[in-house]
């Protein structure tokens, strides 16, 4: 039995874990279980996978990675890692458009809490979404694909719905990318440029502690087909390249991170920004992000300058990253061009007493918090921030009638003062700061 996530700040209160070796299991184990929930690879920081049932992991599900060249798809099962099969994926002469900072995470757990990557033109890891399959609370299979009813609502599902067990993805064909690090990039440059910044590369990050020092790097990750802007680039407005292979801690181990330098290699050995072969961390950390409207970047950064002074003590790194819109119903970045603002914070208590504080900054900015890490907002926030969630709940009754995979992380976001078809809605976890 797994008892807490990969950071070792949530234990998990499920009476079971059950890894069946087969979708008929999974579909025995679900259609008789009275509460149950899909767990991914635990990279979640609050209870969003936990359920006072049976966690059900796909890790012992056949592997499968199907290309479908004409459809221009793969088809992976829903508990493979991202690092798992992007590398069959690139032999084969493929690639997907974008990966998260770690290729440690699961497909469905990252596209089921609205995950992402960054680049200017690239939408969150759920956008490529082509099909999906999931068992549903009776047991039976759902298949789904891009343009169907509700389709839209079944991608960034908080496991609400099912369990996943497939994933088609779009493909495209293979690509060689570059990594060029550009170090101490003062706050006046990176505001006044910050368009041209994050516009100079296939994907940008900008790393920083929010002192006055702005961002001490700026990881541009170019396609060799396409970007020559950071080939080009002595200095990226005044912030020079690094020479030297750099971690985002000034202290981390480098050589956790995908290469650097401007040397060329696959696009599956650059998107991310740690190896598979290293852990990117003990663990001993935890995270919040929340993702902006593009056309509040420059008063939600400020916001966070101001803050800073209460934030640094708490924090290794914080990132920023954008993404373009999309139309899942509960992606952060639903309806609009985004940037993320993502905090690592060190494991200390003072991060859940700071966590309010942190959302009322961001709030007048229309500041929508990972799924998957560490928030504050309120229930009514959150319902003024999606206008598709009256539709998520009807369709989440549709194909749940019962509640079975309904949990307090639901209850306390999603359906707040929508009684469950069992018990009466909860309230946040004692000691949980979600």
């Amino acid at each position: 039995m797994i008892s807490a996530n990969w950071a070792g700040n949530y234990e998990y209160i499920a009476r079971e874990l059950a890894t069946p070796g087969s979708l008929e299991e999974l579909q025995d184990l679900v259609a008789g279980a009275e509460k149950v929930k899909a767990l991914g690879s635990r990279h979640s920081f609050n209870d969003v996978a936990d359920t006072t049932g049976v966690q059900v992991s796909l890790a012992g599900l056949p592997h499968t990675v199907v290309i479908d060249e004409s459809a221009r798809t793969v088809t992976v099962n829903a508990g493979a890692k991202y690092g798992e099969f992007v590398e069959e994926l690139a032999r084969r002469g493929w690639a997907i458009h974008n990966l998260a900072s770690l290729p440690h995470i699961s497909v469905a757990g990252a596209i089921a809490t609205g995950t992402h990557g960054s680049g200017d033109r690239n939408g969150s890891l759920g956008t490529a979404v082509a099909a999906l399959e999931m068992v549903t609370a009776s047991g039976e299979i759902r298949r789904s694909r891009r343009g169907d009813p509700d389709f839209d609502g079944l991608v960034v599902s908080l496991g609400a719905l099912g369990v996943v067990t497939s994933v088609s993805l779009d493909i495209e064909p293979n690509f060689e990318m570059r990594q060029d690090v550009f170090e101490n990039l003062a706050w006046p440059q990176l505001l006044a440029n910050f368009d041209q910044i994050t516009a100079s590369a296939y994907s940008v990050s900008a790393f920083t502690d929010w002192g006055d020092g702005g961002a001490s790097q700026v990881w541009l990750k170019s396609r060799v087909d396409s970007d020559i802007a950071a080939a080009s680039r002595a200095d990226l407005f005044g912030a020079p390249r690094a020479t030297r292979q750099r971690h985002p801690l000034p202290d981390g181990p480098s050589e956790w991170t995908t290469d650097q330098g401007g040397v060329a290699g696959p696009w599956w050995k650059r998107l991310a920004h740690f190896k598979l072969e290293f852990t990117p961390s003990n663990g001993q950390e935890l995270q919040s992000e929340y993702l902006v409207p593009r056309a509040h970047a420059a008063g939600a950064i400020e916001a966070m300058r101001r803050l800073g002074p209460r934030l640094a003590p708490l924090l290794f790194v914080g990132e920023l990253r954008t993404m373009a819109a999309d139309e899942l119903w509960l992606s952060p970045s639903y309806g609009h061009d985004s940037l993320g603002l993502h905090f690592t914070w060190r494991q200390d208590p003072a991060v859940a007493d700071l966590l309010p504080e942190l959302d009322a900054a961001l709030a007048p900015f229309d500041a929508r918090p990972h799924w998957g890490k560490l928030f504050a907002t309120t229930p009514t926030r959150l319902d003024s921030l999606y206008p598709r969630l009256p539709d998520f709940r009807r369709l989440a009754r549709t194909l749940d009638p019962d509640g079975k995979f309904r949990n307090a992380f639901l209850d306390r976001t999603i359906f707040a003062g929508v009684a469950s078809p069992r018990t009466a809605p909860v309230g946040v976890v004692p000691g949980d700061p979600s």
